[in-house]
This record gives C-alpha cells, structure tokens and sequence, in this order.
C-alpha cells in the first residue's frame, strides 16, 4: 500500500472534458477523504465540507457555520473570518449550511494566499474557541437593560432566520421539503426557526461541534494549479495529531410514501392587496436508481436536469406554459429538480392565485383555483407522456445543456467550487465523486437512447411523475395580520419567560447583556491580530490590469472588440441606447426587452423562437446597464441583449438577433399581460429577502439622473407602474401597444447602438464581416438625447412590506457635499464595513448585515442594513459614523490594520473574471470613459492611503449625518417607531 504524506490512494482518473486530473484519497489516521482536482486554472478553490444532519429546527448547523470563524486556538481573535476578507485576494471566502452539510470554501488565485485561507479556516473548523458568549451573539440571547424593560430575544441567526421566515417564497420551498421528507432530516429546518432557535442550549451546542467537526465526518477538496503533493503535506500536518473515531452520520433514507397529500401553511399577504393570493406547489420525491444509497447514476442526474429544463426551464416549456397560459395564478414557483441532497425531488406550482373568502384555513371551498393547478400539472404531464414531447423542445434542452457543460461558465463563482458541490451530490453519500465531474459518458447514453426514439424522457415522466405516489402538495394560505399575531406571541412567549424569573435571574440576565457587550465591544490586542497571515503590500501589483480593446468607428455606430480566448465561443452584446426615449417609456424598459425574446416575430410564434434559440445558440437574454459618468450630469443607459454562440453557430445567432429587433411581434395581449404579472409577482417576492438593494436603489434614485432611471426599471417605483400597468393591459391595450412599438422605432437605430464582441482574433478576422452585415440590415436614423429630469422629488421615506426585520439606509451625493474623489474612499470603505459597520450593526445589534457603499461615479454615498431587528439605533450608528473617524487612534488604526484594508481592496478590483465577463466589463469601462490612466491613478490613490485621510473623510460623514436622506424598509410598527423618535419624519408609502 503506498502512503503519500499519510493519504492513500483510492481511485484516478482523468476528466478529459475538464482537462483535469482526479484523485481520490483516504487519510490513514483518521479516516478523512481528500478529492485533488489537478488541473491549470490559476482560481485555486479549497473546501472543508462535513456531513452535519439536524435532528430539530433549532439551527445548530447554521449557528455552528457562524461560530467556528469566531476564533480559534491558534487565531485567537474576535472575527478571524473579518480578519482575513479585510486583508486577502481571495476570490471566494464564506461558509454556507445545507439540510445536510455544513461546507467551508476559499478561493485565490495567489498562492500565498490560498494558503493563508486554509490555515485560518482549518484551525476554525477543528479547533474552535466557542465559548458560550459566541452562541448568544450568533445564535440568540435574552436581552435585557432595565428590570422593568421588556425582555428581548437577540442574536444574528436568529433576526437572519426571522428576514427568511419573512418570505413567502422561502416558506413555501421549506415546507415542501418538510411535507415530502418527514422522517428525515430534511424534514427540519437546518437554518433554524425563529420559534426553535431559542430552545438551543449550549451543551447541545458543544455536543453538535464534538460529534461532527471531526477528520472522520470531513470531506477535503483542493482544485486549480497548486503543487498536489503540497495539498497533501499540508492536510497531514493539520490532521496527524487527530486519530480516527466511528461518528454516525448517515444521512438516513426517507421511506417512500404510499399515498399523496395536501398541507395548507398561512403566510402574511401585507396591507396592500386587493384581494386575496395564494401560491401552491406540487412535490415529489423522486426514486433513486440505487435501492441503497437511493442514488442517481449520473447518467440519471443529467438526464433530470435536461427534463426539468424542458418542463419548467423556459418560458416555452409545456408544464410552465400550460400554468401561465391557465390564467390561474402570475407566475410560475418551485425549484424544479434538485439534485443536491441524497434524495433529490421535483417542485412546480403557480404563486399569486386566488383563494375564496373562507372561515377557515381547511374549508376545501376556498382552494377551488388550487385544485385546477393540480388538475392542470397533471393533464399536461399524462399528455407529454402519453402524446409524446416536441423533439424542437427536447433538441434546445440537451444543446443547451451540453453547450453550459462544455462552456463551464460559472460567472463570478469559482470554477472548483461548483465541481465541489457536484462532486459533494454523490460522495456526501458514500458514492463516487469523480463520477458526477466527467459529463461526456452520461450525455453520450442519453444522445443514444434519443436516436433510438426510446421515448427516454416520456418514461421518466411516467415513472417518477405520474406513477410516483410520494407526493405532497403544499399551499400557502393567506392571512391578514399573521405576523402581527406572531410578534404578539413572541411578547407574549417573553413575557412569560421574564415572569418566571425570580430578581437574581433577572439581574442575571442584565449582567450577561452588559458582559456581552462588553466583549463585543473589546479591541483584539495588536499581538493577536499580527497572528492572522496576510500579504504585504509589496505582494501586490502596482499596475492595473487592461483588458484588451479594439474600437472600430462604423456609420454612426461602434463596434468594440477584445481579443481573448474564449474556446471558440463568441460573446457578443448588442446595445440599444436608451437615453434617446422619452422618460415616460423608461419603466417599460424591462417588460420590452423580454417582448423581444418572449413574443415572437413574424415568422414564428415565442415557443418556435424560444426553442430555436435554445437548440441553435448558448442562449440570449436582455440586460439593463444604467450609469452615471463621472463630472457629467448625463449618464448612460443601455438594454443589452447578450448573446453567446460557437463560432460555427454564429449565422444562427445573428439571424435570430436580426428576427428579433425587426419582426418581433409585439401585439400578442394576452403574453404580454403574463410577462406583467409574472414581473409584479417576481418583484413582490424579491421585497423581503433584498429590501436592501430596493432601499439602496430609492436613495440613489434621489440624487442623479441614472439613479433615478435605474429605479424605475427595476426598483419600488417599477412595482408601483407594474400594477397599474396590469389593469391598463386590460382596459387599454392599445395604449400599451402604440407605446412598445414606439421604443421599438426608436431604439432599433443602428446609429444609436453598440456593438461588443469578445473572441480570439482569428475567429474574429473570420466572423467580423457578419457582423457588419447585421448592423448593416438595420435602420439608420440621427437621434438626440431625451430630457430625463428626475419626478423623484427628495424625501425621507418608510416603505412597509410584512417583515419581522428591517432595511435601514441612509445616504447623499457625497459630490455635491464637496468632496473630490480620492481612491482612499474605497480603502475607507473597507475598514468601515469590517469594523465599525460590522461591530455596530451585526455584532452588537444583531443585523445579519451591514454595508457602507460608495458609486465613484454618481457621487452617491448609502449605508445600508440588511434584516436588521432596529431602526432608530441603527440610523444613529450611521450617524456617529463620522466620530468615529475622528477618533480612531494609531492603536486601532495601525500601519497593519491599514495595509490590510488596502490588500482587501485591491483584491475587488482584480477579481477573477471569465473572458465573457472581462469584455463586458471592458465595455462598461469605455462607456463610462474610465481609462486605464483614471483607473490607474485610483490604483495608486489607494496604495498610497494614509491615516490623514480617514481623518479628511470623517468631515464629509458628518456632512452626510447633517444632510443625508434616510429610506427604511419594514413593518409599519417599526417605520411608526421612527417617526416617534426621529425629525424629520419619514413619509410613508405601502409596498406590500
């Protein structure tokens, strides 16, 4: 048996799809399984992943992940993981906790770097500090000042949990796995409920550390271009003092159901609807091909990944199309498959339809409309299997499958790490990893069995669908003051708590708070902070990195070009100029680029056209680029429709591209009013879980013209025009339609567009004269600027939504405060947001987030909170943001701390990026006119920041504090309590 640094060899393999060579190892000592991915990408990722299943909701697993980067022996600070994100180039460094595991990732590309991520995070995860104070601060704790206070309940999980229990959404997908997986551990809520968390004890809390933070529940994966012998040697120093011991972790199998059911879960509708909506999904757990393990093989896998995006992936797809087109609900809702935990399962369903007035929650009458979508799933489901499914339909799913498998394009997400949690869908369950990495095999077999006409996705319909009695379907259920009922019970259930306590448990309890604080608030000594590894500045480039770019000058309109390798695919961006509109168009702008995808042309109707897209392209999809430039008072505004092909699909692409923009069909009435509600309900649903980018956007739409077009497209605004856009469909169409073919006249104008193109320069020399050709076929017509003078008049404003967090922003346009860009800012910045902001916010209030944000650009400066339990002490904090500048001394604000906040940022500006994402980005830069001579000169603003320049900008914070607007987004209790306290007074406007 050969032994390499205490690992043996298991299994081999090479992945040649991947260009990457795997190998499977065994730790001798205990146990612990290595998968090395070897290969040349310079985006090194590494992951320490254990089994961690729950046995209650008390959300163990998730308050643990927080925990363990809470300090460690031998990095014996407060926040070694704020530490390391102050002072790294990682291009990946945070934790995530699933139903069943718990996975601890880092990413850099440099190689000193990479290191000093795992050392600090293999030390976190085995030996952590987590000393009883850490559960309270992370999990939750009796809060309580004054004896004759109310007690409260405080800590980051806690209000993190409270934001997602806030979602309708989020209660849905949770209950749908609690419904389908009831004796299994997928059945309880890893993240932790609100009402359950505060039943976690710490022993319960060591106990859990103890029994799964071990080598012999661990999963070590290392990918990229790093030594593989060193990976090895490395892990054997941090695991050579452990031995090996027998942990029960087994993810145990959910036994099949024999029969299907209903569930019927209330959720809060908010104050602001007309009438009564509900949403209902049906589930299934899908049989496994391993009677077991309860497996996929991974011919399987893929082969459900392809049918989930031909039932539901597309706008196109029958299932999603049979619930839109049914008129019985606004958009679609379900996870489709998930193949990520041991037993995957299918989910669809309709949100936004109607329930019937009724007493009671289980009065069958009021669920009517909830019976037809079943009905309706069903029939569509028995037709497809029965009739058979359009081959147009099935050709489009396995191109675009295969074209995103060879692509690999994971955007700003690590190639490795992807390959991890792929890998993690069978190894987490004592299968093979590698098996799930190479997916030229499985795509071959189902190619094969499609030639042959097997019916191969007809059977997986019948077989897992329709034959399946492992079925549950869930219905959220609408109810008025829901959450105002629970806010009472928590009162209550505190209330009850205080009253059993005698006056020692009391004073017990108002110590431990100011002992809690008390920590919080503490300095980590100069001597342990210097035991976090970090670069130097000496490490870092002083040079910006160009992107290649080449701009060619055509009959009024550009054509840029960057020469990179892509593998020969050809990214390309085709940009309408949305400043020649008139402003009352701009919140159309969103619903008209998906018209142009999702209507249909002349010659084919949207279903053709989407599968025509599908089978023929890597896919198209419209994008909103909205900016403002830097000394100008107009900024710039694009609709791009992004476009990617091989280079022997390109005539394709360009010819639907050219179908598009001059024979789209914008008259189909009732598509159009889908895509409305289908926006609205998004929209609606994308309130509770990021109120802070709609904060962060409200602020922004008050300071500079792009703000406030952006706003309008996307923000608060366009769900205000959203809903009175649906009934304008209805009464008056025609209005609609002279509107859309209006932009359409307009923004079809080639000297009015930009074309972006990203490719290797021999495929480009090849391709260039298509292009032109394209460009060439479009109209031609001068143009002039359209007047966008903000309607958005400056307020203080409260947004309500049912929440039992808030979003709390506070912001100015720092440029017409007086203050001169400086790259120090972003340096600033970055300390603020790991220091002060976090310490303030998240720490010490109990916020799962907190941000300071600053657009070079547009001037404009916002603070920001995200599910946050406060309101007024968090709008203080940002207040006093300014002193605390001030007073910083040479002992917090040291040579150290300082370099580190540089290194932090210089690692965002160079952060990793695909070819396709590097053009666009290249784009962005010459749009905006940001030269690599600004950019440079940035660059070494902030090399060279002083402490002189934390002092200078604490004086424009304190005209911030003076001058800035505030937006609160919550419940109408928290925005009332806000105006109780603070002038002036936030003016009020219902969201939900």
């Amino acid at each position: 048996m050969t032994i390499i640094n205490g690992f043996k060899l298991l299994d081999e393999k090479e992945i040649q799809e991947l260009n990457t060579a795997a190998r499977l190892y065994r730790h001798v000592g205990t146990g612990a399984q290595l998968l090395s991915l070897i290969n040349d990408d310079e985006n090194k990722v590494f992951g320490l992943v254990f089994r961690t299943p729950p046995d209650d909701s008390t959300g163990i697993a998730h308050i643990m992940e927080h925990s363990v980067l809470c300090g460690s022996k031998k990095y014996p600070l407060k926040e070694p993981f704020i530490e390391l994100s102050k002072g790294s180039l990682n291009t990946f460094l945070n934790a995530f906790t699933y139903p069943d595991k718990t996975c601890y990732p880092v990413a850099s590309q440099n190689l000193q770097d990479f290191y000093n991520l795992i050392d600090v995070y293999v030390d976190a995860v085995f030996h952590p500090l987590i000393p009883p104070h850490i559960l309270q601060q992370e999990g939750w704790h009796f809060e309580l000042d004054e004896v004759q206070e109310p007690l409260t309940y405080k800590g980051v999980v806690f209000n993190e949990m409270k934001g997602a229990y806030s979602s309708p959404d989020n209660t849905l997908a949770r209950n749908s796995m609690k419904t389908l997986f009831p004796d299994s551990t997928y059945g309880v809520d890893s993240g932790g409920d609100p009402h359950e968390i505060p039943n976690l004890t710490y022993a319960q809390f060591k106990s859990f550390h103890e029994r799964y933070y071990h080598p012999s529940n661990a999963y070590i994966f290392f990918y990229g271009d790093d030594d593989p012998d060193e990976r090895l040697r490395l892990m054997e120093d941090y695991l050579k003092d452990f031995e090996v011991i027998e942990i029960d972790s087994t993810i145990k199998l959910q036994p099949y159901l024999d029969e299907q059911r209903r569930f019927v879960v209330p959720y809060d509708l908010g104050e602001a609807k007309e009438e009564e909506k509900g949403m209902v999904t049906v589930n299934w757990m899908l049989p496994g091909g391993d009677l077991i393990t309860g497996l996929f093989t991974p011919e399987m896998a893929l082969g459900w990944s392809i049918l989930s995006y031909i039932l539901v992936g597309t706008p196109a797809s029958p299932v999603r199309k049979a619930l839109i087109d049914s008129g019985l609900g606004e958009n679609v809702t379900g996870a489709g498959f998930d193949g990520q935990l041991r037993q995957p399962y299918f989910s669809t369903g309709l949100k936004g339809v109607s329930i019937l007035p009724g007493a009671h929650a289980e009065d069958e009458g009021r669920f009517q409309v909830i019976s037809r979508v079943e009905k309706l799933i069903f029939q569509t489901l028995e037709s497809l299997a029965q009739e058979g499914i359009d081959p147009d339909m099935i050709a489009a799913a396995v191109n675009t499958t295969e074209f995103q498998l060879r692509e690999n394009n994971t955007g700003s997400f690590p190639r490795g790490l992807l390959l991890m949690l792929r890998a993690l869908t069978t190894w987490l369950y004592d299968g093979d990893p590698i098996s799930r990495l190479a997916y030229e095999a499985p795509l071959e077999i189902i190619k094969e069995r499609l030639e042959t006409n097997d019916r191969y996705f007809e059977a997986l319909i019948s077989n897992h669908l329709l034959n399946n009695s492992h079925r549950t379907t869930v219905i959220l259920n609408p109810e008025i003051g829901l959450q105002k009922r629970e806010e009472a019970a928590e009162k209550e259930r505190l209330a009850n708590d205080k009253d059993v306590m005698t006056e020692k448990d009391l004073v017990s309890v108002i110590e431990n708070t100011r002992r809690l604080k008390e920590i919080q608030e503490a300095v980590d000594p100069p001597e342990v902070l210097a035991t976090i590894p970090s670069l130097t500045l000496s490490d870092l480039d002083g040079e910006v990195r160009s992107i290649p770019i080449d701009v060619d000058h055509q009959d009024g309109y550009e054509i840029l070009y960057h020469d990179l390798f892509t593998n020969g695919i050809l990214y390309l961006d085709v940009g309408l100029n949305l400043h020649i509109l008139p402003k009352e168009y701009i919140p159309y702008v969103s619903l008209f680029g998906r018209s142009l995808l999702e209507m249909g042309t002349e010659s084919e109707d949207f279903v053709k056209l989407s599968q025509r897209i599908g089978r023929t392209t890597g896919g198209i999809h419209p994008s909103t680029f909205t900016s403002a430039i830097q000394g100008r008072e107009e900024g710039v505004s694009m609709l791009f429709l992004r476009g990617k092909a091989t280079t022997a699909q390109v005539k394709d692409l360009l010819g639907i591209l050219r179908d598009v923009l001059l024979t789209v069909r914008l008259d189909n009435q009732e598509r159009f009013r889908q895509m409305v509600l289908e926006e609205k309900a998004s929209l609606e649903a994308s309130l509770v879980p990021g109120g802070h980018r709609y904060v962060n956007a409200r602020i922004r739409a008050m300071f500079s013209e792009t703000g406030w077009a952006s706003e309008q497209m996307s923000g608060v605004s366009y769900l205000f025009f959203l809903r009175e856009l649906a009934n304008m469909v209805e009464k008056d169409w025609s209005k609609v339609l002279e509107v859309l073919d209006s932009m359409r006249r307009i923004l079809v104008n080639r000297r009015a567009m930009v074309l972006n193109a990203t490719l290797d320069r021999q495929n480009w020399l090849n391709l260039k004269a298509e292009l032109l050709e394209f460009m060439g076929s479009l109209p031609a017509e001068n143009f002039k600027a359209a007047d966008w003078s903000s309607s958005l008049a400056s307020r203080n404003e409260g947004l309500t939504i049912p929440a039992q967090v808030n979003y709390v922003g506070k912001g100015a346009n720092l440029y017409k405060l007086g203050y001169k860009m400086d790259g120090s800012i972003s340096v600033i910045n970055n300390y603020l947001r790991t220091t002060w902001i976090w310490d303030q916010v998240r720490v010490q209030g109990g916020a799962y987030g907190g941000f300071c944000l600053f657009n070079h650009r547009s001037g404009v400066y916002t603070f920001l909170s995200y599910r946050d339990p406060n309101t007024v002490d968090t709008l203080d904090i940002y207040d006093r943001t300014g002193s605390y500048l001030h007073q910083l001394d040479q002992t917090r604000l040291s040579q150290d701390e300082l370099t580190r906040s540089i290194i932090g940022v210089i690692g965002d500006m160079d952060a990793y990026q695909l070819p396709d994402a590097k053009g666009y980005s290249s784009m962005v830069r010459y749009l905006t006119g940001e030269t690599d001579a600004i950019r440079q000169q940035r660059r070494d603003q902030i090399l060279s920041t002083t402490n002189e320049d934390f002092n200078a900008f604490a004086e424009v914070l304190d005209r911030l504090r003076e001058e800035g607007l505030v937006v609160v987004m919550g419940s109408s209790e928290a925005i009332r309590s806000v105006n109780d306290e603070r002038d002036p007074p936030l003016e009020i406007k219902q969201v939900l």
